[in-house]
């Protein structure tokens, strides 16, 4: 009967083992009142594929229309295009331009510029500009500067944003999804928020950063339970990384054995529980 009593026991430590609480914080090893620099040299460059709207403004409304996609109309002549009388080029789909119906006027949608596998967007009137690797604020210095010196805006201020920048979240999150975001800077904190935080099982020491550099795929790990995650250049997401949050040991474990196992365990342990009560019933009579 010891021996049963014993068995019974460690059938319910076995249970209890599954249910324990694990470590479920991020930054951890933090003080409370404790400061973190976060990494201030995050810059995300133009890379082929991007999609950037691009907008000139000036004292002179008029100057800038031709540079405009909400604004400028263009006369089609002989399968080419006159722009506002300056030039003849050719329309590309690139361009996102729409012909009209009297086939006499091709308008522009705002579908911004596309960025070539050459790393280049063909801009109305500048023509071909290489913009791979560059910043969003030295392209608009870019054009400002080749307007003015191409005499053609007095005072252009140019703005410009990316118009394409996601990123994927896969694995242990509670919404995966494929993440939107109007500008070009996201933390890895911000995505596992969009897509309602890890679920229990998610390992937060070694998250999976995939992420395209240059034509080549570099693969990051990041761990949110250390504030050295703020200085990791995997912190600040870029445009196309996907992020994998993998399982624990644990949900790997349940995922290689039965589902019927814990109840199988169950009625084990109640079985033990009713032969314990018979025994103990048993040597009560014979003692009487």
């Amino acid at each position: 009967m010891k021996h049963t009593t014993i068995l019974i026991l460690a059938l319910t430590a076995v249970l209890a083992s599954g249910c324990h609480s694990r470590e479920l914080a991020y930054i951890s090893d933090a003080q409370r009142d404790s400061a973190q620099a976060v990494l201030e040299t995050y810059t995300a460059t133009i890379m082929p594929g991007d999609q950037i709207y691009i907008y000139v403004e000036s004292q002179t409304p008029e100057s800038v229309i031709p540079f405009n996609q909400e604004t400028h109309k263009i006369y089609v002549e002989n399968n080419r295009v006159q722009l506002l009388d300056t030039t003849y080029r050719a329309v590309t789909e690139q361009d996102g331009y729409v012909v009209s119906s009297n086939n006499q006027y091709v308008t522009a949608e705002i579908t911004g510029y596309f960025v070539s596998e050459k790393g280049t967007i063909n801009f109305p009137i500048l023509g071909d500009i290489m913009v791979a690797g560059i910043t969003q604020d030295s392209l608009c210095h870019l054009i400002e500067r080749r307007l003015k010196e191409d005499g053609y805006v007095n005072d252009p201020v140019v703005t410009s944003k990316l118009m394409n920048f996601r990123v994927t979240v896969v694995g242990e999150v509670n919404s995966p999804q494929q993440i939107h975001v109007q500008g070009t800077r996201l933390t890895i904190l911000e995505a596992i928020a969009i897509c309602g935080d890890l679920t229990v099982y998610g390992q937060r020491e070694n998250l999976t950063i995939v992420r395209n550099d240059g034509g080549k795929q570099e693969i990051g790990e990041i761990d949110l339970t250390k504030k050295e995650m703020l200085d990791s250049p995997f912190y600040y997401l870029h445009n196309n990384d996907i992020v994998y949050v993998e399982p624990s040991n644990t949900k790997k474990r349940r995922s290689d054995r039965n589902d019927d196992v814990p109840r199988y365990i169950a009625i084990g342990v109640s079985v033990g529980s009713i032969i314990v009560t018979y025994l103990n019933t048993i040597r009560t009579l014979n003692q009487m």
